[in-house]
């Protein structure tokens, strides 16, 4: 802006003397010529002055470069902390004394740079795609590692200056480690281990709990404190937690093997809270996470991270419950629930089996029982329940009229309607998971464990993975609800199909109270020829099991992984019966089957439940189910890609084994 003044002010004067010279030649024209060339004069001198003064000026720019390249060589060779210059392919042309003694033992002139410090690339460097910043560690101190690239594309060199933050590191890592971090333990199984064993050993077996519980965390500086005879809380630092991590809660094992005479081996549920809470907050989080756990069948510790969950044990198979109050309270809430809504949409997960479609046709009679109006979430049938679904139209006309699309649903409901999700508990995994988000008033009743999904704020939760099935749950509660179930003998059968697919003929995961819905379902005239009807299946799904089960390859002497890669509208059937074909192979402890459908991979996993849990290991990929019954589903319609997800999953899975025995 001053120097726009100047030359604005220089133009009027000038401006000025032309109109002044102008008026002298025609006045007084000699007087006009004296003017012209003392005019000039005062150019020439004014232009000399300038051409002097830039020279000057030019100079000092010259002699202030030169100093300050003397003292930027100076300062570089003189700099405290380590400094280091490589060429574009990262090899080292130069480096000052305090860098090389970061590698006292090695000669670094010339040597890839990349090989001293793998945590940086070069190449993210040069391409500018990297932080120009790096945290790295050199033997036991740490550095924030600055980079600059210097030069063009024919000659490029990168400097790099190491600044050390070693002690901030400690202090924060310091400051990580004493973060204290809630666990609350549950001896899940207590009062049944308690009357497995005599009476006379009972003050024993609870004094060798207490104490086993007690100097496994005290041994980690931890606080222990027993709030009940079956409930713990402890508190821990960060690094206590981390150790305990590594060692994988073998606690867990502890607790197992601990024989007092009791019959029954004592199981720990423990929930652990994440990492920068207080305390308030960490105790709340712990919390959910035994419930967590205990969802999930107990024997394990679920410990938050973020927004995540880490499991670990896990192993052995949920204890069956005995007494029925559970069922008793929850039939009677849900009927309840049910009164109070003016209607309920009954839904279970993505192509439905027959224990959701079982489920669902249990809870549709419960409703109809209050006198309420309810309806059944199905898009389309398929291979699974078709036979059912077929029988039910014929059959029950009526009842087949309260089959729903999501369409329909999502138009129809109100606020103050009732969802009850039946046989899953993940919303993701749902036939309409819109549908969650049109009211607030959701029921979940499962026999799977426990997920890191789960639905937000369930009004009611029943989810028990000790139980066959979640036919078993309803027929459970079915009995509470009303004095008289009015199942018609279509309805027995439905529930009575969904019993007997899960447990394989009553062969897996079978309990006293399973035998018992099953006669309560026998009483009411379920028919078993009519339910074996119902799984019969086609010629062609038989020469697909077959296939299947033909292209079958081992891994680790123990575990069948085969693939089904032909269209059909059945292959997610033929897929679970492959795997249940599988474990019949001497020697095979658990089978995978993976094929496509609705363009995602689908993996049906089943075990023996003794070797190898297929939960722990479809969980690692976004799955879930029981110890010896799970599956999952990939975003990806490659069956070789997915093959070498799940094999992955099971190395990984296998490897954590080994570290805890």
């Amino acid at each position: 802006m001053k120097n726009k003044f100047k030359i604005n002010e220089f133009s009027i004067y000038f401006i000025f003397s032309t109109a002044i010279i102008i008026a002298l030649l025609i006045v007084k024209p000699i007087a006009g010529v004296i003017a012209i060339i003392a005019m000039l004069y005062v150019l020439f001198v004014t232009d000399k002055k300038i051409e002097n003064k830039n020279k000057k000026t030019l100079q000092y720019i010259e002699s202030l470069n030169e100093r300050f390249d003397s003292l930027t060589k100076k300062v570089i060779f003189n700099m405290p902390f380590p400094l280091v210059v490589t060429d574009d392919k990262g090899k080292i042309i130069w480096y000052n004394t305090p860098f090389s003694n970061l590698f006292s033992n090695i000669d670094v002139m010339d040597e890839d740079f990349e090989n001293l410090i793998s945590d940086i690339e070069m190449e993210n460097i040069l391409n500018r795609t990297g932080a120009n910043t790096f945290l790295v560690e050199v033997g036991s101190r740490t550095f924030d590692v600055y980079a600059n690239v210097v030069g063009d594309g024919d000659s490029t060199n990168i400097l790099l200056y190491f600044v050390d933050n070693s002690a901030y590191e400690n202090l924060k890592e310091k400051y990580e480690d004493e973060y204290p971090i809630v666990a609350k333990i549950e001896v899940d199984n207590f009062a049944d281990a308690m009357d497995s064993a005599p009476a006379q050993v009972r003050p024993l077996l609870i004094a060798e709990i207490d104490s086993t519980i007690r100097n496994y965390f005290e041994e980690y500086d931890s606080l222990v404190r027993k709030a009940d005879e079956d409930l713990y809380l402890v508190i821990m630092n960060f690094k206590s937690l981390n150790s305990i991590k590594l060692k994988r809660f073998d606690i867990l094992d502890d607790l197992r093997e601990l024989n007092r005479g009791n019959s029954i081996p004592i199981t720990l549920s423990i929930g652990v809270s994440s990492y920068g809470l207080n305390l308030r907050e960490s105790y709340i989080e712990a919390d959910s996470s035994l419930d967590l756990a205990l969802g999930r069948g107990g024997d394990q510790a679920v410990v938050k991270i973020e927004d995540n969950y880490e499991f670990f044990g896990g192993k052995s198979k949920a204890v069956e419950k005995r007494n029925k109050v559970k069922s008793r309270v929850l039939g009677i809430a849900l009927k309840q629930l049910i009164d109070r809504s003016e209607t309920v949409y009954i839904m279970g997960h993505k192509n439905p089996d027959m224990d959701a479609i079982g489920a669902s046709i249990g809870c549709l009679r419960a409703t109809i029982n209050i006198g309420k109006e309810g309806f059944i979430v199905l898009e389309k049938s398929n291979p699974s329940i078709d036979n059912l679904i077929a029988r039910m139209k014929e059959e029950e006309p009526e009842l087949y009229k309260k089959i729903i699309s999501k369409e329909t649903a999502l138009s129809s409901i109100k606020h103050s309607s009732l969802i009850i999700l039946v046989d899953n508990h993940k919303p993701t995994f749902t036939e309409c998971p819109e549908l969650l988000d049109k009211t607030a008033q959701i029921v979940v009743i499962d026999h799977h464990r426990r997920g890191k999904e789960f639905v937000e704020n369930p009004v009611l939760t029943y989810v028990e993975p000790y139980a066959s099935s979640t036919c078993e749950l309803i027929t459970e509660m079915l009995t509470y609800m009303s004095e008289d179930l009015n199942l018609t003998h279509f309805e027995a059968d439905a529930l009575m199909s969904g019993i007997v697919v899960d447990t394989k003929n009553f062969s897996f995961q079978t309990g006293v109270r399973t035998f018992e819905a099953a006669s309560t379902l026998r009483r009411a005239g379920a028919d078993m020829i009519k339910v074996k009807a119902l799984f019969q299946d086609d010629f062609d799904t038989l020469l697909y099991r077959a296939e299947v089960i033909h292209n079958t390859k081992i891994i680790h002497d123990n575990i069948a992984v085969s693939t089904f890669d032909k269209k059909a509208n059945n292959s997610v059937l033929v897929a679970a019966q492959a795997a249940d074909a599988l474990l019949d192979i001497n020697g095979i402890d658990a089978s995978f089957v993976l094929t496509i459908n609705d363009g995602k991979t689908h993996i049906s996993g089943r075990s023996r439940g003794n070797e190898v849990s297929v939960q722990l290991i479809l969980e690692k990929i976004g799955g879930g189910g029981h110890l010896n019954m799970a599956g999952a589903q990939l975003e990806t319609t490659d069956l070789e890609e997915a093959e070498k997800v799940l094999i992955e999953a099971i190395e990984e899975y296998l490897q954590e084994n080994e570290r805890e025995e």
